[in-house]
């Protein structure tokens, strides 16, 4: 009898083996969440899709596309700033940050179909080629280029190209009508994020950043040599417009103007805990009394800064509300170069606010400028809506999370003399095309013109709102005598500050604008009264003043 069990138990051991994988499998399946099994799943439906696409469908269909096209989809039901970047654009969307790339050297824009060359950086390929300041580029490469092709995007494709190799132009100098070609062996160009350097007055630097690249922190110290050679005291950092980039270059910066241990900013995600960023107490700048200038251009890296400099009452932010985002994006390359950025956690400044503003209504966050506009808020600081909880500062001061880093000192839009003349001539790019066709039509006389202030005067005697205003009336801009008379004042200020862009530099630009600016102003009023730093709020308690602890 032992012997007839004996010989079954093989068969026995066998059968719960398999019945314990059908019970697991089916607890697994349906009890356990397992969220690989999900995402396997859903995986293999997404390829069993493009696989009966591919065999079934009634005509021919490129799969590739059909990916390249799906990915974006994707990532857009995420969150705004998850995004998928092909490999034809990954690189041009890198340059801006990476301090450097390869190219011809010049700065252009696109008018009527047509590259026109704004500036040539000094000493670089496109200048060593005999280009110059005002031509057109209708030929690359013995292919015409003009027309509905005749893109940002393709342009920056064609010009720009790897170390050495060149590229042949046709070009069409003014005054000239016949074309003529030049070869240009692309070389390395800088890119610069402090864009502007210079003392306001005898005491306070000036310091303008466009982005937080791989150069930007080692730009800002030559910057603050350059001001301490020339004994500043006090310090304006203008991050308006400044789109943000690197977080380690706003950390970097930050540490700077702060005390040792001081909390720059901390990440902290699904997948990625909690990570603190603080001050090593090595910057040099950590007394300075300090402005930091933001407005609704201001987001990420520059955010960080301003938040950071705002959360430890380190110094005093002027401007308006920032854009807003609080996401930190992972950048992952595939084996085509092409990439995704995925946001893989949130960014909090030192108080324990996120910034980021809602997204769950992606139109709503797109229009989000307009939205704030047709609400009042860059006219009037009670307009601001916060949408997070209150969080408070070092020194106790109610701060706000939620959407932007809200000044200390709220700067309104200028609105005297706006009109809708004005407003149609800025937003159809009519001044832009006036300012360049003036200067490519007067460059030898502006050229000669090396102050700033002489070509001020000159232009203002030139009567150039009324040669704007003729140069709109044939481009489609009906004249308005008594809107043009009442905008007088921006008119003649955004003219002549974009024909000084066109003939000196970003920096004489930025310095002509600040001569008038109400946020420059207020800084100086803050640095000249000694309340550049922040102090403990005080409230009134029966009828006498007591410090917030």
């Amino acid at each position: 009898m032992s012997k007839k069990s004996n010989r079954f138990t093989p068969f026995w051991m066998a059968l719960c083996v398999v019945i314990g994988i059908l019970v697991g499998t089916f607890y697994a399946n349906h009890f356990s969440g397992n969220r690989l099994n999900i995402i396997n799943s859903s995986g293999n439906k997404l390829n069993n899709l493009l696989h009966i696409i591919d065999d079934q469908y009634v005509d021919t269909v490129n799969i590739n596309d059909l990916v390249e096209k799906a990915m974006p989809q994707i990532l857009a039901e995420l969150d705004p700033h998850s995004v998928y970047i092909t490999a034809r654009d990954g690189e041009i969307a890198n340059d801006d940050l990476r301090g450097s790339f390869f190219g011809i050297g010049i700065e252009f824009v696109i008018r009527q179909d047509t590259i026109r060359v704004q500036n040539v950086i000094g000493n670089g390929p496109a200048e060593r080629a005999g280009m110059m300041a005002g031509d057109k580029i209708v030929e690359v490469d013995d292919s015409s280029f003009v027309g509905k092709i005749c893109t940002n995007e393709e342009a920056m494709h064609r010009l720009k190209g790897p170390k050495d190799t060149k590229v042949k132009l046709g070009i069409i100098r003014y005054g000239e009508k016949k074309v003529r070609y030049i070869t240009i062996t692309r070389g390395e160009i800088p890119t610069k994020s402090v864009t502007a350097c210079y003392m306001i007055d005898d005491e306070t630097g000036y310091i303008k950043m466009k982005n937080f690249g791989e150069n930007t922190y080692p730009e800002l110290l030559i910057a603050l040599a350059k001001l301490a050679q020339q004994g500043f005291s006090n310090l304006v950092i203008d991050l308006r417009g400044n789109t943000g980039g690197y977080l380690e270059s706003a950390v970097q910066i930050a540490n700077e103007f702060l005390s040792k241990g001081q909390l720059i900013v901390y990440t902290e995600g699904r997948s990625f805990p909690r990570q603190e960023y603080r001050a090593d107490g090595r910057g040099s700048y950590q007394q300075i009394p300090l402005v930091v200038l933001v407005d609704e251009g201001s987001a990420s890296a520059s955010e960080i800064l301003a938040g950071s400099i705002q959360d430890n009452d380190r110094g005093t932010i002027i401007g308006r509300r920032s854009f807003g985002k609080g996401l930190v994006q992972k950048p992952m390359e595939f084996s085509d170069h092409s990439m995704i950025r995925l946001t893989i956690a949130r960014y909090y400044t030192p108080s324990g606010r996120c910034i980021q503003k809602p997204y769950t209504d992606g139109k709503h966050y797109d229009d989000d400028w307009l939205s704030r506009y047709q609400h009042g808020e860059f006219f009037s600081v009670d307009s601001i809506k916060h949408t997070g909880p209150e969080y408070h500062t070092a020194n106790g001061r109610v701060v706000y999370g939620g959407g932007g880093i809200t000044p200390d000192i709220f700067i309104p839009e200028d609105t005297l003399g706006m009109t809708s003349y004005y407003k149609e001539a800025t937003m159809s790019g009519l001044i832009l095309q006036f300012a360049y066709n003036y200067t490519d039509e007067n460059r030898q006389r502006l050229s000669e013109m090396k102050d700033v202030k002489d070509m001020e005067r000159y232009l203002k005697n030139q009567n150039i709102v009324d040669k704007f205003a003729t140069y709109a009336d044939k481009n489609g801009l009906k004249r308005r005598n008594l809107m043009i008379q009442k905008s007088q004042k921006l008119l003649e200020r955004f003219v002549i500050s974009r024909i000084i862009y066109n003939i000196h530099s970003e920096q004489s630009w930025t310095e002509y604008l600040n001569q008038d600016d109400p946020a420059i102003k207020e800084s100086l009023r803050l640095f000249k009264a000694g309340e550049a730093f922040p102090q403990k709020p005080v409230v009134v308690e029966a009828g006498k003043k007591v410090a917030h602890a």
